[in-house]
């Protein structure tokens, strides 16, 4: 195809229509993929959601708190992320996080 011959309007027509047989042809291809994954996974012995790590995942325990406040025991921090306002607070009247540690 001599794409030099064709007038804009023709071109712009094409670019259209190849930009829908792209759409077209990978819809196509994922959908061959994704049949692909699922009888490999299958030949295996495996679901999907064990090949994608959904089943069985580690489970994170919660960060233990670093810090009590002196007065509120209910009141803790496990030293991530921003400070908690009554740590700042103490901090400003002079406390040190060395005073706060559990």
């Amino acid at each position: 195809m001599d794409i030099s011959t064709l007038s804009f309007t023709e071109l712009v027509a094409l670019k259209s229509d190849v930009e829908n047989e792209i759409k077209r042809r990978e819809s196509e291809e994922k959908t061959k993929a994704k049949k692909q994954i699922i009888e490999l996974a299958k030949a295996y012995g495996l679901s999907v959601e064990e090949v994608l790590g959904k089943v069985g995942g580690a489970v994170r325990k919660p960060v233990e708190a670093k810090y009590r406040h002196p007065e509120n025991t209910e009141l803790t921090w496990t030293g991530r992320g921003r400070k908690p306002v009554w740590v700042q607070e103490l901090l400003n009247a002079g406390k040190t996080l060395e005073d706060l540690a559990i």
